[in-house]
């Protein structure tokens, strides 16, 4: 057997297997035993005509396909067993060249390449963070209002009021809108249906009705109204404002877990914006960072992975790609074709994929390991932090898989903190 190899782009090998001619009739030997008991030979019982009938019920095409089911396999086996130099990641695609001589050529995914260039280099923006006592008093704001009441007033509407009303809005003939007790909170700068409706009852009263004319707006469902104008007949019922209760010690105590003071409220509001804050900081570094690691490096994949890639993208959709119902039913509902589909989540998957090869290949450069000793720490924190469900979860993630998973997440964690600790030269990292 004649084997070569060559090298070709996408992490991809060509190997071309020339197979010798006695291996082949061998093969179409096994195949003819194979094929024998269902040939049905009048005068013969199942598997025990002569051969040369048996090659005449079937005929030489199909004799030969089961004949390079049965070689073809195998003699990529052995070629690949011989080569330790070769690494697949996935099943090769075997095409038959010629069958005389026996020529496979096999296309064989192999393991990606990753050079990261000068990935020290790397550098972000270092912005401090600030939490304002305007952010303190709005969040105070977003508290007290969970415990706001909502008092009837005679004046006229004014933003943040609850106003009950009649409308019934008309395009020519058409009745769009009609709501008989219709119920709204006007806020500003607040994305609605009629953009420019909450304006129009500012400096209304309780008991006032009123008309006015509103364009529609192009991104409506019913087309037959795009472009047109909708003449609006209000009718105001109610008004209410929304009363704070008043913010003191007494107030505290009854948020969350119970404040001793206001005082002391502040300070754990001001902690979860800086906590929060941190998080956001960090995310966006760790974007950042890997956008320029992978501007830099040089990167080759083979095209399987991709695909495996937005299979996933699917699973984690609660779509199952490999049932055909499943897909079918999904693509139907998004109104896109499966080429459609594939070509909107091919870049995504792309990026995806370089984004975890640089990860990976940065741990390998910077000697990051996960020990068993920290999987078990981890395990713990999640069962504790799990509470009731605590022991369930140390049977799932208890397992060899899921402690695959734990392992895979700390190792992504101490990466990133460790190219954060570099881009930050030090300040920030750990």
């Amino acid at each position: 057997m004649k084997v070569s190899t060559e090298k070709l782009p996408e992490s991809q090998i060509l190997m071309t297997i020339e197979i010798e001619p006695e291996r082949l009739d061998d093969a179409r030997q096994k195949a003819l035993r194979k094929l024998a008991p269902r040939a049905r030979v009048p005068g013969f019982r199942p598997g025990k005509a002569p051969a040369a009938m048996v090659r005449q019920y079937f005929g030489e095409e199909r004799i030969l396909d089961e004949a390079l089911d049965i070689v073809v396999p195998d003699a990529y086996r052995q070629a690949l067993e011989a080569d330790e130099s070769i690494f697949p990641v996935a099943r090769p695609r075997l095409v038959v060249e010629t069958t005389d001589p026996l020529v496979v050529k096999a296309t064989i995914p192999v393991r990606p390449t990753v050079e990261l260039g000068d990935y020290q280099s790397v550098r972000v923006e270092i912005t401090p963070i600030q939490v304002t006592d305007e952010r303190i008093e709005e969040a105070l704001t977003a508290v007290r209002r969970t415990a706001a009441t909502l008092e009837p007033v005679e004046r006229p509407v004014q933003w943040e009021d609850v106003v009950r009303l009649e409308v019934e809005g008309k395009v020519g003939d058409e009745v769009l809108v009609n709501k008989q007790e219709a119920e709204i909170r006007l806020k500003e700068d607040r994305d609605v249906l009629f953009p420019g409706f909450e304006e129009q009852l500012l400096g209304h009263a309780k008991g006032d009705s009123f008309e006015f004319g509103l364009d529609v707006p192009e991104n409506i469902s019913d087309e037959r109204f795009s472009g047109k104008q909708c003449r609006f007949s209000v009718t105001i019922q109610e008004v209410k404002e929304e009363v704070l209760p008043e913010l003191n010690d007494e107030f505290t105590k009854g948020v969350g877990e119970g404040f001793e003071s206001v005082d002391a409220l502040r300070e754990r509001i001001r902690a979860d914006i800086e906590r929060a804050e941190t998080e956001r900081r960090e995310q966006a570094w760790h974007d950042e960072i890997l956008d320029k690691l992978v501007e830099q490096a040089t990167i080759e994949f083979p095209p399987v992975m991709v695909e495996s890639e937005i299979d996933r993208m699917l699973h984690d959709q609660g779509v199952h790609p490999e049932r055909e119902e499943d897909m079918a039913r999904y693509l139907s509902m998004i109104g896109r074709t499966a080429e459609e589909l594939h070509e909107e989540l091919k870049p995504i998957a792309e990026g995806r994929i370089r984004r975890s090869l640089v990860l990976a290949q940065a741990a390998v450069a910077e000697g990051i390991e996960v020990s068993e000793a920290e999987v078990d720490a981890e395990l713990e924190r999640m069962v504790v932090g799990a509470g009731p469900q605590g022991e369930q979860l140390r049977q799932v993630f208890g397992s060899e898989t899921g402690r695959d998973t734990m392992r895979r997440n700390i190792l992504t964690r101490k990466t990133l903190s460790r190219l954060v600790e570099i881009a930050t030269e030090g300040k920030f990292g750990g």
